[in-house]
C-alpha cells in the first residue's frame, strides 16, 4: 500500500514516514502543497495524508484540485485547528477523515487502516497471527487459543508493534516513541510495567511463551524453536 504524507514540519513528517514505513506501508513525503499536488497527480497512491497549513497550496486547495480532476483517492487531513467550521470545510471538500494535532501515532494508524479498508475493499493487512495468538487490527481485539484477551489501547499498540517486528529485539527507546509518543527516560519504568501486564494477559496462562526479554537490549516476540 502506497501513501503520500504532505507535512511542512520536517520533524513531524519524518516521524510519520518512519512510523508508517515500519507499519508495512510504502511512504513518500513532501513538504509543500504544490509538491503534494504534483505527486498526487503523477503517482498512484492508496491514501493521501495532508497537513492543512502548508506553503504553496494549503491542504484544502490540494484536495479541491484533486477532486476536481476526478481522483477519488482517500484523504486524511492533519490540522492543529480544532474548530468545527474547519472540519466541516474539509469534509465538504471531499476529505475522508480529520485528525487534530497533537495525536497519538496509534490513532493515526487506526484511521489510516480504516480508510484503506473502506477505499480498496479490504486488501490492507487486517489480522496477524503468531502460534495460537490472533490479533484483529481493525476491531482491536486479541485472542489466544480461542480465548478473548481484553487489552487497553496502549497494550494493543505495544502488542501490534512487537508482532510486526517479529524476531527483532526492540530497544525501549523505539517502543517509547512508537507507543507512547515520547522520548525514553531511563528513570521511568513505564515500559517494563506495560510489558509485565501484557505478558500476564498474553503469556502467563498459555504456552509457548511469546514475549522475550533481551537483557540490557529490549524486548521481542517470537515462537521459541
Amino acid at each position: 500500500m502506497k501513501l503520500l504524507v504532505a507535512e511542512d514540519e520536517p520533524k513531524t513528517g519524518v516521524y510519520l514516514q518512519q512510523g508508517l514505513t515500519e507499519a508495512g506501508f510504502t511512504v513518500d513525503r513532501v513538504m509543500t502543497g504544490t509538491d503534494a499536488l504534483q505527486q498526487a497527480q503523477s503517482e498512484a497512491y492508496d491514501l493521501l495524508i495532508l497537513d492543512v497549513m502548508m506553503p504553496g497550496l494549503d491542504g484544502w486547495e490540494v484536495l479541491r484540485k484533486i477532486r476536481a480532476a476526478g481522483q477519488d483517492v482517500p484523504v486524511l487531513f492533519l490540522t492543529a485547528r480544532d474548530g468545527v467550521d474547519d472540519r466541516v470545510k474539509g469534509l465538504e471538500l471531499g476529505a475522508d477523515d480529520y485528525l487534530v494535532k497533537p495525536f497519538a501515532f496509534s490513532e493515526l494508524l487506526a484511521r489510516v487502516r480504516t480508510l484503506l479498508r473502506r477505499g480498496n475493499g479490504g486488501s490492507a493487512q487486517t489480522t496477524m497471527k503468531m502460534a495460537d495468538l490472533e490479533v484483529d487490527l481493525l476491531k482491536r481485539r486479541a485472542t489466544r487459543n480461542g480465548k478473548r484477551i481484553d487489552l487497553t489501547a496502549k497494550e494493543f499498540s505495544l502488542l501490534e508493534l512487537l508482532m510486526r517486528r517479529r524476531g527483532e529485539v526492540l530497544p525501549k527507546s523505539l517502543i517509547a516513541s512508537q507507543v507512547w509518543d515520547m522520548n525514553f527516560d531511563s528513570d521511568t519504568n513505564v515500559i517494563e510495567v506495560a510489558i509485565r501486564r501484557l505478558r500476564a494477559k498474553i503469556d502467563d496462562d498459555f504456552a509457548p511463551k511469546l514475549i522475550h526479554t533481551a537483557r540490557g537490549m529490549g524486548y521481542m516476540m517470537d515462537v521459541p524453536e
